[in-house]
């Protein structure tokens, strides 16, 4: 798996969970405060679309996940 494709599964995942445990429609409810965790999760996808600046970009490549670009996928940064 490349890194933009862990990136966008990671943000996925944590945008359904939090909005799973967040939203009182939802049989996992726990607490409307959730949607701070979503609010969080969109505001770095936007910031690091303007700055390149991704934190669990660096935790990936740290783990030794390599970037799309040699899967004929275009690298972002």
């Amino acid at each position: 798996m490349s890194i933009e494709n862990a990136i966008r599964a990671f943000a996925g995942s944590f945008i359904l969970i939090s909005l799973a445990l967040g939203v009182q429609a939802s049989p996992l409810f726990h607490s409307v405060n959730w949607l701070w965790f979503t609010t969080f999760v969109g505001a770095n996808l936007l910031q690091s679309s303007f700055t390149g600046l991704c934190p669990l970009e660096m935790i990936l490549r740290k783990l030794g996940l390599k970037s799309g670009a040699g899967c004929g996928v275009p690298a972002t940064h």
